[in-house]
């Protein structure tokens, strides 16, 4: 399997700099995949063709975000992860609140009867529950 493409510069100017830094120290690039070798005139111009190209292509693609972006919350619709418990711990927060007030389980325990995945996501199904949770994450006895 080939290795995923890096890129090495943010925009044109930053990437003809970084060729031209590398010229100075001696050093050529030649890509093997494709036909470009900075040692020529002409592999230097298709170098810094396709680093306008690219650019260019980023720059469209961060103008349509943008755009989609925009369209989006036009239509009330925002991005993101929603804020808040999810419907099914909000319905299994009352048991939940009950069994860690008496105290007889683990919170290690409490998460694996519920499939609650993180410490973090009981400590706020608990703090939805009404009880306030304080202080590092800990295991109780």
């Amino acid at each position: 399997m080939a290795p995923a493409p890096r890129r090495l510069g943010r925009s044109t100017i930053k990437l003809i700099e970084l060729i031209e830094e590398l010229k100075n120290r001696g050093v050529k690039l030649k890509s093997l995949s494709e036909s470009i070798d900075t040692s020529t005139a002409t592999g230097n111009l298709f170098f810094q063709f396709m680093c306008v190209l690219a650019e260019h292509e980023r720059n469209i693609i961060r103008e349509r975000t943008k755009a989609g972006l925009a369209s989006a919350r036009a239509r009330g619709r925002s991005g993101g992860r929603p804020q808040g418990l999810s419907e099914r711990y909000r319905k299994i927060a009352s048991e939940v609140k009950e069994i860690y007030e008496k105290n007889s389980r683990s919170t290690d325990e409490i998460r694996e009867m519920f499939g609650i995945k993180s410490q973090p996501t009981l400590y706020k199904i608990l703090r939805y529950a009404g009880i306030e949770v304080e202080g590092p994450l800990r295991k109780r006895k």
